[in-house]
């Protein structure tokens, strides 16, 4: 027995399993943006149809790269959310929480990031942060910064976030955060140094200590998608006046149909 290990090719497996490692962290640098972004393209032209009134916006930042955007309207409107989306899709697939906003008196500006619905561009995080300083100015052209409103979903928390570490606000919200990108990748993979790997970073943790305005975070145990445990890893850098809300078997998606959730929201736009 002992002969047979000591032929066994010890070194020539351990080359093999160096090479696969490395192997597998290049391919991961490269299909990166891939797997953390998901848009669903529309034509220039294409028409969307809501249940609500609605403006469409198209806010150009250069000869050849614009923002799309659309405007959802209150009646008698007495403030603005700022929402900034998930990964995913377009605006297309949030428009229907836009009621929660909207029935409380709030328009609601939702915008796509670069190269999801009809905004173009390139995919950079400098980008996103230049971006939601854009539908900062729109809303301040109408509203005062107690009237505005700064909320962020899953990906769109960390934008949220870095937007209230630079611009007044009436309040933050967080739905599904992450203490950054890298972060929710090593809970599932603690395989490589991903804030070495990763061009995208969103570190929301080095964000929130700047914002002086209330903040409150939703996250459900269930969080199959950004765990719970990264969020939870914010909860040191908030105020003693900021909510962590707990939603037991709350999933990533869906904690707009819990009641705790109804009732805080209506709260802060009604305070």
């Amino acid at each position: 027995m002992k002969a047979s290990l000591s032929k066994f090719p010890w070194k020539r497996a351990l080359l093999w399993i160096i090479a696969l490692y490395i192997g597998g962290g290049v391919v991961l640098y490269y299909v990166q943006e891939r797997l953390i972004f998901h848009p669903t393209v529309l034509p220039v032209n294409y028409q969307y149809k809501f249940d609500v009134p609605f403006e469409e916006l198209l806010i150009p930042v250069n000869k050849k790269e614009k923002i799309s955007a659309v405007l959802f309207k209150a009646d008698k409107p007495r403030g603005m959310v700022l929402y900034f989306h998930g990964n995913g899709q377009n605006i297309e697939r949030y428009a229907g929480y836009m009621k929660y906003f909207t029935r409380n008196g709030y328009d609601a500006l939702i915008m796509d990031y670069r190269q999801f619905g009809k905004s173009t561009g390139r995919l950079k995080e400098e980008t996103f942060y230049a971006d939601a300083l854009q539908m900062y100015k729109v809303a301040r052209a109408h509203y005062a910064p107690w009237q505005i409103v700064v909320y962020g979903k899953s990906l769109g928390t960390g934008i949220a976030s870095q937007l209230a570490s630079v611009r007044e606000c009436k309040a933050l919200v967080l739905e599904t955060p992450y203490y950054s990108l890298p972060d929710v990748v090593m809970q599932y993979a603690p395989l490589y140094p991903y804030d070495y790997l990763m061009n995208f970073k969103f570190p929301t943790y080095s964000f929130i200590p700047d914002v002086k305005e209330p903040i409150t975070i939703f996250h459900g145990t269930e969080d199959a998608v950004v765990p719970y445990g990264s969020a939870e890893k914010l909860k040191p850098l908030l105020k003693p006046t900021d909510e962590f809300i707990t939603i037991p078997e709350g999933h990533h998606n869906g904690l707009t149909k819990f009641k705790v959730y109804e009732q805080k929201i209506d709260s802060i736009l009604n305070n």
